[in-house]
């Protein structure tokens, strides 16, 4: 239970009172307020009761019937019999009239504790991790780039999260240069040695690069490749995602089976593309291809387009109306900072922080991963305004 965090989500609407009790929460070991606005994927939401009484019972009601929170407590200046009694029959766990007195909210968190310590050991055991999918629609568009200053930038959101980055490329890739890394190993190892694979064997395989990122690379030769298989690479991937909270998958540009055995087990596809005819139809037929496949979902596929400037002779607005699909995301072009970092191998990060093609990246992994972007205000689920902490 020591390395168990419990995430608490708040949608108080005084931020006084919200301020207040967030302190609390942070005081007790085991437990962290939620920045970000997401709400409904929290272990516990504690939510102050409206004028409109019964319907927050029913958002009680129905976000409890989702499963994505374990429980909610509400927190009200009002204290009515009739109030509590329908409180409880919608399924909140704890009341606490205002103002709110600190050991009442520490008894309850110590009791929620207490119920679910044997769920969270089994759910540590548990598959937890998503894997984000970056393709791209041709070769030498900066998928690369993307996908190692992506896996980069989730860490740099919160380090507390554990980050691989696998090369999907099934030959000569380039993960190890863009990042200085030598690896003795990859993935065509595992492949060789499939019925010794468990998380320390793969561990055992991983580089671990000093950001804290672990690369699991392609092979560099035709070693390994030939053992490789749809069946296998999802037992590495399935591996990897209990292990894992994010898995970054740089898939290239081809596709083949085992590229479609890794669309098949993304949570989130990003589909790299530039503003170029060649590219826009590429995006065109892979997209249909999804859809004829019956995978990736749609919702979970997103087009994102690099190396962005607004004098592109193809807008935004063609491009969309030419895929059909609304255009994701843009980064910007910035040639000579992206060509510095990759020949010194280094991260956006490292050599231009405050540029505005690391600054967007860093936004494009925060928005893929529900994470905080700084001093950021979102709707939460009442409608009530959070500031979300700098990340």
């Amino acid at each position: 239970m020591a390395n168990v965090i419990f995430s608490v989500g708040l949608e108080v609407r005084n931020e006084i009172v919200r301020n207040e009790i967030g302190d609390i929460i942070s005081a007790v070991p085991g437990f962290h307020v939620q920045s970000s606005s997401d709400m409904d994927d929290c272990d516990i939401l504690i939510m102050e009761i409206g004028e409109d009484f019964k319907n927050d019972c029913q958002i009680v009601n129905s976000l409890l019937c989702t499963g994505s929170i374990k429980d909610i407590f509400l927190v009200s200046g009002r204290v009515e019999p009739e109030m509590l009694l329908q409180a409880m029959r919608s399924g909140a766990r704890e009341f606490f009239p205002l103002p709110v007195k600190r050991e009442d909210i520490i008894n309850a968190l110590t009791k929620f504790r207490e119920r679910n310590k044997d769920v969270a050991s089994k759910d540590m055991n548990k598959k937890k991790g998503k894997i984000i999918n970056i393709i791209g629609s041709k070769g030498g568009i900066g998928t690369t780039t993307i996908a190692a200053n992506f896996a980069i930038s989730i860490l740099g959101h919160d380090p507390r999260k554990s980050v691989a980055l696998v090369d999907m490329n099934l030959l000569f890739g380039e993960i190890p240069l863009f990042l200085d890394i030598e690896s003795a190993f990859h993935w065509g190892e595992i492949a060789k040695n499939i019925s010794r694979l468990d998380s320390t064997y793969l561990m055992s395989i991983l580089s671990r690069h000093q950001s804290g990122l672990y690369i699991l690379p392609s092979p560099t030769r035709l070693d390994g490749v030939s053992e490789a298989s749809p069946g296998i690479i999802e037992k590495i991937l399935r591996l990897m995602k209990k292990d894992f909270d994010y898995v970054v998958i740089d898939s290239g540009h081809s596709l083949d089976e085992i590229t479609l055995k890794v669309l098949e087990l993304s949570d989130t596809v990003l589909i790299n593309s530039i503003l170029s005819l060649p590219c826009l139809i590429n995006v065109k037929r892979l997209i249909d291809t999804f859809k004829r496949l019956g995978y990736p979902a749609d919702d979970n596929v997103h087009v994102i387009v690099n190396r962005y400037h607004k004098n592109s002779v193809i807008s935004l607005k063609d491009a969309e109306k030419g895929i059909g699909k609304r255009i994701f995301w843009q980064i910007p072009n910035d040639f000579q900072n992206t060509i510095s970092a990759i020949n010194q191998g280094k991260t956006l990060l490292d050599i231009a922080p405050k540029t505005d093609i690391t600054q967007n990246i860093r936004e494009l992994a925060a928005k893929c991963t529900r994470q905080t972007s700084p001093q950021k205000e979102k709707k939460g689920i009442l409608g009530l305004n959070i500031l979300e902490a700098k990340a």
